[in-house]
C-alpha cells in the first residue's frame, strides 16, 4: 500500500503539497520533498478534518485530500530498474528528487563551465553536448518548444567549437555566484524535466548500468537493491579495486550460512567506503550504506528505496 510520510519524495509529494497549499494549510516550496513543513501541513490538515493526526498521507488522508479511494503510487515505480537506478543515484548527485535530479545543473565552479542532468555531464569534458544534440536530433519540436525564442542560439551553441561553447557556458551565469541567468536556467531545467530527454539520460548511462548488473553478478548478489548499489559504485567510485574484492569474499566467507543478501550489501558498501579517499570515506559510506540497507539520510535527505524507488531487496 502506498502512503506519503516524512522522506518521501517525487511528483505525488508535489501533488499533496499543491493541495494543501490551496486549502491554506502549505506555504513553503513546492520543491517534492516531503519534509518537516509538508509533515506540520498535513497534521494540521488531519486536524481540520477531524482525522488520525499522525502526519502521514495514507488512505484516509489521501482520502480526504483528493476524494480518491486509492493512494496513487509512486509514479517512478512503472520505470524500469535502469531509470530508477539513475533517479537514485541522481538524487544523490544533485540532492533533487526525481524527476527534478534529472534537471540538475551547475556552473563552472570545477572549471567544466555547465555541468548538467542526472550525473552532471558537462561542457568541459564534452560529455554533455551529445546528449543536447541527440536531443535536438530526435525531437526537433520538443527543442523548439522548449527554447522557444533561444532555440536559434541554443543549436548554433551545440555546432560551434568546444572553446566557443566554453566561453558561452560561462557567460549566462553569474561569475562570483557560478549559477546560471535566466532564462537559461529555467531553460535547462525544463528540458531536464521532459521525458525523452530523461530517457536519453539513461541511455547515455546504459554501460554503467551494464557494468553493474555484471559487478553484481561477480559477487553472485541478485537483488535490484545490489543492482543500484553497484551502479552508485560505478558513478561515484568507478569500480571495486581487487584487493577490495579480496576483502570483500573473505568477510563473505565469514559470515553464518543464514545470512542474507542484506548482510553481504552491506559488507561491499563498508569496504568500498575503507578503500575511499580518507577525506570523504564516510560521506561514502553513509551513501553506500543507505542504499544496501534500503533506508536512510544522505545530505540531509531521507531515502527508503522501496517506497520511494521501487528498488527491492
Amino acid at each position: 500500500m502506498a502512503l506519503y510520510r516524512r522522506g518521501s519524495t517525487g511528483d505525488e509529494v508535489k501533488q499533496i503539497q499543491r493541495e494543501l497549499q490551496d486549502k491554506n494549510h502549505y506555504h513553503g516550496p513546492i520543491d517534492g520533498i516531503f519534509g518537516g513543513g509538508t509533515e506540520s501541513a498535513v497534521k494540521a490538515f488531519q486536524r481540520f478534518e477531524n482525522l488520525t493526526i499522525d502526519g502521514i498521507v495514507g488512505p484516509e488522508t489521501w482520502k480526504e485530500l483528493f476524494d480518491e479511494d486509492e493512494v496513487q503510487p509512486p509514479s517512478i515505480l512503472n520505470e524500469d530498474l535502469s531509470y530508477r537506478s539513475l533517479a537514485l543515484t541522481g538524487a544523490f548527485e544533485t540532492s533533487q528528487p526525481p524527476p527534478d535530479c534529472f534537471a540538475g545543473i551547475t556552473g563552472d565552479f570545477d572549471g567544466q563551465a555547465i555541468s548538467f542532468g542526472a550525473l552532471q555531464w558537462n561542457i568541459g569534458q564534452g560529455s554533455l553536448q551529445p546528449l543536447l544534440l541527440k536531443m535536438d536530433e530526435e525531437n526537433p519540436e520538443i527543442v523548439e518548444e522548449i527554447f522557444a525564442d533561444h532555440c536559434s542560439e541554443f543549436r548554433e551553441i551545440l555546432q560551434s567549437p568546444h572553446e566557443q561553447q566554453m566561453e558561452w557556458g560561462r557567460s549566462i551565469q553569474d561569475p562570483i555566484r557560478l549559477v546560471l541567468r535566466e532564462p537559461w536556467r529555467g531553460l535547462f531545467k525544463s528540458l531536464g524535466r521532459n521525458k525523452e530527454f530523461q530517457q536519453i539520460q539513461v541511455e547515455a548511462a546504459e554501460r554503467l548500468y551494464d557494468a553493474a548488473q555484471d559487478l553484481a553478478d561477480e559477487y553472485d548478489l541478485k537483488s535490484e537493491r545490489a543492482v543500484a548499489l553497484m551502479f552508485d559504485i560505478k558513478v561515484q567510485n568507478g569500480s571495486i579495486y581487487s584487493y577490495v574484492r579480496e576483502q570483500i569474499l573473505r568477510d563473505f566467507d565469514q559470515l553464518s550460512d543464514d545470512a542474507g543478501e542484506e548482510e553481504r550489501l552491506i559488507i561491499v558498501a563498508n569496504r568500498r567506503a575503507e578503500a575511499s579517499n580518507p577525506r570523504w570515506v564516510e560521506d561514502v559510506r553513509n551513501r553506500k550504506l543507505t542504499i544496501a540497507r534500503g533506508e536512510g539520510t544522505v545530505h540531509g535527505m531521507h531515502y527508503n528505496l522501496e517506497e520511494d524507488y521501487g528498488i527491492r531487496l
